[in-house]
């Protein structure tokens, strides 16, 4: 993706990427981290979101029926992340997810909105490498109009 888009080191750090749940495993986080990337990220693990939900102290309320609560960062990304857990109930038992950000974003609420909403920019998703950028399934960069740019933060 950096090679296909021709990103230089100094437009990284205005480039956001969006990660599905399944394209969000650690090593591609530390990957995209590590380039000076920011990210809007879903967890892939839903026994780790469970895990960490055990650690979080205070939930608020979000949406219809599902509360939010954030952790410190349990895993070392290599960079300073928020990450938010996110619960629901489903069967009279509790189901979970995880987000994470390294976006300056003003609570955990806007984190899920901007996740849900795909950052409000057209989102072009990959699946067994369409177009031939070598991309996995789920990795998503957000792009904006028909062109091909990623989100740029200005």
């Amino acid at each position: 993706m950096e090679t296909a888009l021709e990103l230089e080191t100094k437009h990284r750090c205005r480039t956001v990427y969006r990660l599905d749940g399944g394209a969000g495993t650690d090593d591609k986080l530390r990957w995209l981290l590590q380039r000076d990337y920011h990210v809007v990220a879903k967890g892939f693990s839903g026994r780790r979101a469970q895990a960490w939900a055990q650690r979080v102290q205070r939930w608020d309320h979000y949406g219809a029926d599902a509360w939010l609560g954030q952790v410190a960062p349990p895993v070392d990304w290599g960079r300073p992340v928020r990450v938010v857990v996110k619960k629901w109930p489903l069967n009279q038992a509790w189901k979970h997810s995880y987000y994470l950000t390294t976006l300056p974003l003003s609570s955990n609420t806007a984190l899920l909105q901007l996740y849900d909403l795909r950052g409000g920019a057209e989102v072009e998703q990959f699946r067994e490498d369409k177009g031939g950028l070598h991309l996995s399934a789920g990795f998503v960069p957000l792009l904006i109009s028909r062109g091909f740019h990623a989100l740029n933060l200005t």
